[in-house]
């Protein structure tokens, strides 16, 4: 009778913490696209570019696209050059201790790495002091995931 009760148990305590963590890579709701399904590759030329499905790469639990078919294999030969921080949530909700989205039309490349914020008033908020939220970001992640 122990037995059963210690099983049942388990099966019902480990999926709740499971669901408790959140993904290492933001991903909306409606789908698994990380970015908002904008190439990773194209926000470090300057224009960040949709990316197109036939032009799709699973990588860490998500689905990346890319807008030309070199993008995808430069992303496949180095994926860590051109991920965006802290999994696509926003940079600044990081560095606050918050998870929150991040939208690829409020972004930044500092010094060779892409960041995501949520808005542009919370960029415009990030762009005063980026070398200080990175900082402040850097020592939240990745353990925020697990709050």
């Amino acid at each position: 009778m122990k037995t059963i009760l210690l099983t049942l148990c388990l099966l019902f305590f480990v999926p709740v913490q499971a669901f408790a963590d959140s993904p290492a890579i933001y991903t909306s709701w409606k789908n698994n696209l990380a970015v908002s399904g904008y190439d990773p590759v194209s926000f470090f030329s300057g224009k960040p570019n949709q990316g197109k499905a036939k032009y799709s790469y699973d990588y860490q639990g998500a689905e990346w696209r890319f807008s030309t078919r070199g993008n995808l294999e430069l992303f496949k030969t180095n994926p860590d050059a051109f991920l965006p921080q802290y999994g696509g949530y926003c940079a600044w909700a990081i560095a606050k201790g918050k998870l929150a989205k991040g939208s690829p039309k409020h972004w930044t490349v500092e010094d060779g790495k892409l960041y995501i914020n949520f808005n542009a008033r919370i960029k415009r908020r990030w762009e005063k002091d980026v070398s200080g939220f990175i900082e402040q970001a850097d020592l939240e992640w990745p353990d925020i995931l697990n709050d």
